[in-house]
C-alpha cells in the first residue's frame, strides 16, 4: 500500500502552516519526517489522518483520497499513534489495545480468542504484557506511548503514521519501539526528533522548515553538517562508526567553539 500527499496545504486561524507538501511512502518503506519545533510536522500528519482538513491538495492511500474513504476503511488500512492522546475513561491496558481490533468488526461482533491472541502478541512486542490488567490512566507517559503503539499494531494495517513515537521514552524503549515498528514490514511515516534514530531506521527522509519541504532523500544524503546547520541552527559533526559502518551525529557547543 502507498501513502502519498500532493501539494498538501493546511491553514490554522487563517495562517498557512503547511505549504504544498508533497511526499510518498511506498509499501514497506520507513520514512522519517524531520525538522525543528514549529516546522509543521504534526500539522501535516494531522491532515493525513483526518484531524485537520487540508486547505489545498490531497492525501491518498493507493490513489484514493483519504477523505473520501469511510473512517472504518481508512482505519483498516492506516494506524496512527498521535503525539497527544487524552483518554478520560478508565480502561484497562488490554481494553485499550483491543480497541485496535474494532475496524475489523461489525457493530455487534464480540471479541474472539484470535483477537485476544493478537492483543497479547502486540503487548509482548512493546514489553508491556505484564501491564495488561493495569488501568491505562495509572501509566507513565512513556508506558502510555507503548500501549498506544500496541493498539495501532493490533489494527494489522498496511501503513503506520507516528508522531514522535519515542517521545517520553528512555533509550532502551526508544530502540525497542523503533525495532517493533521496523519489524512490521509495513509502510511507516514517522515524525522524529532524534537524528541518530533516523540514521538507524529510516530508509528515506523529508525535511520540513517553516511549513515547507526543503529537502528529501536517503538519510545519508540528508543528514549533513550543512543541512543541520541551516535547518536546526546548530553545529555538528556527522561521522561514521568504524565497527558498524553507520553514520551518526555529534552536536557541538557553539560557546565552547568560541573559546
Amino acid at each position: 500500500m502507498k501513502l502519498e500527499t500532493k501539494s498538501l496545504s493546511v491553514k490554522l486561524d487563517k495562517k498557512e502552516i503547511v505549504h504544498q507538501a508533497t511526499l510518498q511512502v511506498e509499501d514497506g518503506a520507513f520514512v522519517g519526517l524531520i525538522g525543528p519545533n514549529g516546522s509543521g510536522k504534526t500539522t501535516l500528519l494531522k491532515s493525513i489522518y483526518r484531524v485537520l482538513k487540508p486547505s489545498g491538495g490531497v492525501a491518498m492511500l493507493d490513489g484514493q483520497d483519504i477523505r473520501a474513504m469511510s473512517h472504518k476503511e481508512s482505519a483498516q488500512a492506516m494506524g496512527v499513534v498521535s503525539q497527544f492522546t487524552n483518554l478520560n475513561f478508565d480502561f484497562s491496558v488490554e481494553d485499550i489495545v483491543l480497541m485496535g481490533r474494532s475496524p475489523h468488526k461489525g457493530a455487534f461482533d464480540r471479541d474472539t480468542a484470535a483477537d485476544y491472541q493478537i492483543v497479547e502478541d502486540c503487548l509482548r512486542r512493546v514489553d508491556m504484557l505484564e501491564f495488561r490488567d493495569r488501568s491505562f490512566l495509572t501509566l507513565s507517559g512513556g508506558e502510555k506511548q507503548r500501549i498506544l503503539l500496541a493498539r495501532a499494531l493490533a489494527q494489522q494495517v498496511k501503513i503506520l503514521v507516528l508522531d514522535e513515537p519515542t517521545n517520553h521514552l528512555d533509550i532502551k524503549y526508544q530502540i525497542q519501539i523503533m525495532e517493533a515498528v521496523k519489524a512490521t514490514g509495513v509502510g511507516v511515516l514517522a515524525a522524529l526528533h532524534d537524528l541518530n534514530l533516523t540514521l538507524m531506521y529510516c530508509t528515506y527522509l523529508y525535511v520540513l522548515k517553516d511549513g515547507n519541504v526543503v529537502a528529501h532523500g536517503t538519510p545519508e544524503e540528508i543528514i549533513t553538517e550543512e543541512l543541520i546547520r541551516e535547518v536546526y541552527e546548530v553545529d555538528c559533526q556527522v561521522m561514521r562508526h568504524e565497527a558498524s559502518g553507520r553514520m551518526y551525529v555529534v552536536y557541538l557547543s557553539r560557546s565552547r567553539n568560541k573559546k
